[in-house]
């Protein structure tokens, strides 16, 4: 129950308000220079204090391109590194919970919707071993399917760059990608996925990386180099990785094949090479030693004798025969020395006896 008030007390709490405001015959007083009010305007900071400087790029953020990247379950440390590296180079990418495996891919493009993203990176892992990634223009496409090789992470002792977090970087493309369609659709596809929007809220107005693309052995070779000021040489940030081209579909993961790699090699095909060439070996070698088994087991060719290797033989003396008719008298087994010595005494003795 709420407490009871007083009857008198709402009058005295406005007679006291009445006793504070001046009356209609008394006179304000005025107020000093120093009191006087001075309007926020003409208002200036003390020299103590400092102010926010505004930011330097003053313009509008247009190009709103915005990036998700997360991944399904199965993943190793090594892409999960890959992946928060790849979250921290680019201000404009956003993260999600990991996918069910079970889900279909066409998933996807709902989940962008809902975090009002138009670019995607997914990384695929099969197997716990394989790792495939997904570049896709969400909703319409198109999308490119890679294999993702030889990673390399921010966190590696070889990586001694460095670069301002939330920087522009400047993007660096092979000739290569301006000779084949299919390469200049994907240089396309690259620029609007890792290149930062410019006047982005979270960006810095700096230019100090350079995101390198080059197109050897058939493949797309991702690297991060970090421009000194003193003489624009490039150190390596990292990170870096390799891109096995697979597939390019027109929608977005999925839909009709634009361009089929024809160079591809999927894991499973190369480990199953490997295992052959392991088992050819291994029949080499044991045709290799059933053919020296029957070598051995073979004829051998018998070399008439030579007349010249009896010349110097010389034939021994025959000796006779002798034939012992008395059994020789078995010798005692005497472990001691001393008692065999006398014995032998004994039997001088007595054969001395016997001539005397």
């Amino acid at each position: 129950m709420a407490a009871k008030r007083k009857r008198g007390a709402l009058a005295a709490g406005k007679a006291k308000r009445a006793r504070s405001a001046p009356s209609a015959g008394e006179a304000v007083p005025e107020r000093g220079p120093r009191e006087r009010s001075v309007p926020p305007e003409e208002r200036s900071v003390p020299p103590e204090e400092y102010s926010i400087p505004p930011p330097v790029s003053q313009g509008k953020w247009k190009n709103k391109e915005r990036v998700l990247i997360f991944s399904s379950r199965g993943i190793n440390f090594r892409t999960r590194h890959l992946m928060q590296d790849l979250r921290t180079l680019m201000p404009h990418s956003k993260a999600d919970t990991k996918m069910d495996r079970k889900d279909q891919l066409f998933v996807i493009n709902e989940v962008c919707e809902m975090k009002n993203c138009n670019k995607c990176i997914f990384f695929e892992a099969k197997k716990k071993q394989d790792l495939y990634m997904w570049l896709s223009n969400t909703p319409q496409g198109p999308s490119a399917k890679f294999l993702v090789q030889n990673i390399h992470t921010l966190a590696e002792l070889k990586m001694t760059g460095n670069c301002l977090r939330g920087s522009r970087p400047l993007l660096s493309f092979d000739p290569m990608f301006d000779r084949e369609p299919h390469y200049a659709l994907l240089k396309e596809l690259f620029i609007q996925i890792f290149s930062t929007p410019q006047y982005h809220p979270k960006s810095q107005p700096f230019v100090d990386h350079v995101f390198t693309f080059t197109i050897t052995d058939e493949r797309i070779w991702f690297r991060n180099y970090q421009i000194i000021e003193e003489d624009a040489s490039l150190v390596e940030i990292g990170p870096r990785f390799v891109l096995n081209l697979i597939k390019i579909f027109q929608g977005s993961f999925g839909g009709p094949t634009l361009y089929e790699n024809p160079h591809y090699q999927s894991p499973n095909m190369h480990r199953r090479l490997i295992r052959l060439s392991v088992a050819a070996k291994f029949r080499e070698k044991q045709q290799v030693k059933e053919v020296q088994k029957i070598k051995k087991k073979g004829t051998k060719v018998l070399v008439e004798e030579d007349p010249t290797e009896v010349v110097f033989e010389t034939p021994a003396e025959e000796k006779p025969v002798e034939i012992q008719l008395v059994k020789p008298e078995s010798k005692p087994i005497v472990k001691d020395k001393k008692k065999l010595r006398k014995i032998q005494r004994k039997k001088q003795k007595k054969l001395f006896r016997t001539e005397t």
